[in-house]
């Protein structure tokens, strides 16, 4: 029962990215192709800064099975700390992001108005990054159904805020690009006010708030080192399919818009598998904390068969009926209809292929993040993921001449590295013969 609140939770999460683009989609190709230049520049610098959430994870699970309340407290409050900072600092990057977007080549109509939805929706960041803190903390507790609700609540409310302000209905504004930044905005507030309030009123023993201003030099250290190769490991990920939205965005405006509606779809489905990987952080973070080697084990195999179940469904549905779930995000009026589904139905056949790769890394990252082994895994994944998938897509789609679809390729093949070189970090770690006591005597930070 701890996986599926959580899987649910992710997928109510996307909906709240997947209702903007399917409205805006419906509202104009060019204001689709802006807000999807914005939300992979938002949801870049969110998945970095969720690095100190993710980190809190399973330091709350080790210590929960160790029956520490203090450090769950101490380790809770500065990860809030920290996603603090990483909003101060990143803040004014979205607020001037125009200049940004132009120098990475797209229109300058195009990053003016990505400029404009930012500079509404950035704001959102602060209350995004404490609600993934605090999810961190409640998952770790196996507090996951009010994670679940929660995120339910904040996409519902975000859906009928878009609806409102970006087409003007119900006697309020027609604010297109606006509409939806604040639509966000409002979900981000909703989700936060929800998961303070349960965190008060139903876990008391954990005074999260009490003397919250006071710094904790110790923990801050710790926290911070866990989890900056966290938000690396995931910036660089993330930034790959970034650099893909900007590789798409030299070709036209057109295939970009394919490639963001395909990506949130494809966005959609690895929810299941991020929150699976979760269940694999928390339960290897007890494994840890309880030296259990077997459990580990037994563990990861459950989660990964899992997965693969998840990946087998994703599949068959991308291939039995691409166009149909592109049109989903079209008007059937619109005059680049036709170009669009074209497009996003064979990008659609590519993400078939990778949904495995992607699914069997991701997991696995969470494997050991629940160990609490970080840096080398960065590593492994900026060397695959930048080292080889982002030159493959600029080769194949550029002088190979293959277009979005050779870009792609290029997922498949950076992510198929990762997995590679994950598992076997995974597997040779923490199965041929370890003993149960050296899962808790391990580095962790090595």
């Amino acid at each position: 029962m701890l996986g599926l609140p959580l899987v649910g939770g992710h997928v109510a999460q996307m909906a709240i990215g997947l209702t903007d683009t399917i409205m805006m989609g419906r509202y104009g190709v060019p204001e689709l192709a802006a807000l999807t230049l914005a939300m992979t520049l938002f949801s870049t610098l969110f998945l970095f800064g969720s690095g100190f959430a993710w980190a809190v994870m399973p330091m709350v699970a080790q210590y929960d099975a160790e029956g520490d309340e203090r450090q769950i407290r101490r380790a809770t409050r500065m990860g809030l700390w920290l996603s603090i900072g990483f909003f101060a600092l990143t803040m004014p990057a979205m607020w001037a992001s125009a200049p940004l977007l132009r120098a990475l080549g797209q229109t300058p109509q195009v990053a003016q108005d990505a400029q404009v939805y930012l500079r509404i929706a950035g704001w959102g960041l602060l209350p995004a990054l404490g609600v993934m803190v605090l999810k961190s903390f409640l998952a770790a507790l196996e507090h996951t159904r009010v994670v679940f609700w929660i995120t339910v609540a904040s996409a519902v409310v975000n859906g009928f805020a878009n609806y409102g302000l970006i087409f003007g209905h119900w006697g309020l504004p027609e604010l297109g690009l606006q509409g939806a930044a604040l639509g966000s905005l409002l979900s981000h507030g909703v989700a936060l006010a929800g998961v303070v309030a349960y965190a008060r009123l139903r876990l008391p023993q954990y005074p999260l708030w009490q003397r919250f201003w006071r710094p904790d030099t110790e923990m801050l250290r710790e926290v911070f080192a866990l989890g900056w190769p966290i938000g690396f490991t995931t910036l660089a990920e993330v930034g790959l399919f970034a650099a893909t939205a900007i590789l798409i965005g030299w070709i036209g405006t057109v295939p970009l818009a394919a490639h963001g509606i395909a990506l949130q779809i494809s966005a959609l489905t690895f929810m299941v598998h991020l929150g699976l990987a979760n269940v694999a952080t928390v339960r290897a973070g007890q494994a840890r904390g309880r030296r259990d080697g077997l459990g580990l084990r037994r563990g990861a195999v459950a989660v990964l068969a899992l997965s693969g179940v998840a990946v087998i469904a994703t599949v068959a549905a991308f291939v039995i009926v691409p166009e149909w779930l592109v049109g989903l995000f079209l008007s059937r009026d619109d005059p680049d209809r036709a170009a669009i589904l074209q497009t996003g139905a064979a990008l659609l056949m590519v993400a078939a292929l990778f949904q495995l790769v992607d699914a069997a890394q991701v997991v696995t990252l969470g494997l050991l993040r629940g160990l609490q082994d970080t840096r080398v895994p960065m590593v492994m994944a900026g060397v695959a993921y930048w080292g080889l998938g982002l030159p493959v897509a600029w080769g194949l789609g550029f002088p190979a001449g293959f277009g979005a679809v050779g870009v792609w390729f290029g997922l498949v093949i950076g992510l198929g590295v990762a997995a590679v070189l994950l598992n076997w970090r995974f597997w040779s770690r923490a199965v041929p013969g370890m003993p149960a006591q050296s899962l808790a005597s391990a580095g962790p930070r090595d």
